[in-house]
């Protein structure tokens, strides 16, 4: 985030950029959850994604590094769009890919 010419080019081709929140956290990479860079990467229309990173060490899988970013402020549109991104970027087909963001956006419109 701190070299503005890589965030315009991330953002432009859309490169996938996967952060593992707990582990950042933990390895000071970021001083607090709140202050988690996602957020701004996400206004700056970056692919990022979310993961985790050796959880047994870390304190989480996927699950609590989702619930750390609600229990941080997170927003349903953030939520929405971290999933969207991780759908985009996974290796799989077209279809495939599709149906997943279509029931993406089921939950998103609150129909499921």
């Amino acid at each position: 985030m701190e070299d503005p010419e890589l965030v315009r080019r991330l953002a432009d081709e859309q490169i996938a950029l996967t952060v593992c929140p707990l582990s950042n956290v933990a390895l000071r990479a970021v001083p607090s959850m709140a202050e988690h860079p996602v957020f701004a990467m996400l206004e700056a229309g970056l692919r990022v994604t979310v993961s985790s990173d050796d959880p047994p060490y870390f304190g989480g899988y996927l699950d609590r590094n989702w619930d750390a970013l609600v229990a941080a402020g997170a927003s349903r549109e953030q939520l929405v769009r971290l999933a969207r991104n991780s759908f985009d970027a996974a290796f799989i087909d077209h279809a495939e890919r599709q149906e997943h963001l279509a029931r993406l956006d089921d939950w998103a419109a609150g129909s499921l």
